[in-house]
């Protein structure tokens, strides 16, 4: 889990639509690069100017799957009469 403050209005919005939509993000933080869905947003009222608390989950890159047929799936309809 990466949690990082952003006064940037319009990348507050940006997570907010990706959680909606549950799409995955890429936020870059102090030198750190994290991937992931958005968990949660949370306005720092109290804060001038406005801050937000983004919590993004990581997403672990899934691993590369080879190619396990090389056959055909069903036959045509030309190989029941060769």
């Amino acid at each position: 889990m990466f949690t990082f403050e952003t006064t940037d209005q319009k990348e507050a919005r940006r997570f907010r639509i990706a959680q909606f939509n549950g799409r995955t993000v890429t936020a870059r933080s102090a030198g750190a690069t994290v991937t992931g869905h958005v968990r949660s947003i949370v306005e720092n009222k109290s804060s001038v100017p406005a801050a937000w608390t983004i919590t993004i989950i990581r997403e672990t890159p899934k691993p590369a799957t080879a190619n396990l047929r090389s056959a055909p799936r069903i036959r045509t309809f030309a190989e029941d009469y060769l």
